[in-house]
């Protein structure tokens, strides 16, 4: 299962259109809320979630992504349960994605450092000791995924794809959606 993080004040493209592109790959995706069953986007779109942070087990997870949005990013980093998430997840090394503003949650917890990275243009002293990939729309390195903001969240999202379910399948999403980026 993709667990797919939400908490107030998410970047929506970079929370539903991955969650979207896994599940037309037949991949079973959980919105996951900090608490709650909605949670309200940056811009005022409230998202009804499919779990609570409390029904997610790590050995469950085949993959955890974060999605950006500065205010959602600030609920991440403050709730010691998705912290705790996060670390369990990176010592496994299951697959850690995040997009845009998220890479620096990571960044703040030493997980980048001396590994590629992207995040959003302009808060790259986000990412710590990362070697920051700045123009880059999707940067992988091992387990970690990292995207650079809301315009990348097709690529984004096709790059999860490809991961979980191989190339093949990544390319057929892209081309049911007429995906030409």
């Amino acid at each position: 299962m993709v667990c797919i993080l939400l908490a107030e004040g998410f970047e929506e493209s970079e929370a539903i259109v991955p969650a979207d592109l896994l599940r037309r790959a037949g991949i079973e995706v959980a919105l996951t809320s900090l608490a709650g069953t909605e949670v309200t986007s940056s811009h005022g779109i409230t998202v009804k979630a499919d779990r609570t942070l409390s029904e997610i087990r790590t050995e469950d997870l085949e993959m955890l992504v974060l999605p950006g949005g500065l205010d959602g990013v600030e609920n991440i980093r403050m709730d010691l349960f998705a912290t705790a998430l996060i670390q369990k997840v990176y010592d496994k090394k299951i697959y850690l994605a995040s997009i845009c503003a998220a890479p620096t949650i990571l960044g703040g917890m030493d997980l980048l450092d001396g590994r590629a990275a992207v995040c959003y243009p302009g808060m790259e002293s986000g990412l710590g000791a990362a070697e920051a990939r700045i123009g880059t729309p999707v940067v992988e390195d091992g387990f970690l995924i990292t995207g650079e903001a809301a315009g990348s969240a097709f690529a984004f999202g096709l790059k999860l794809v490809e991961l979980l379910k191989g190339p093949a399948a990544a390319e057929q999403v892209r081309r049911s959606i007429h995906y030409h980026g």
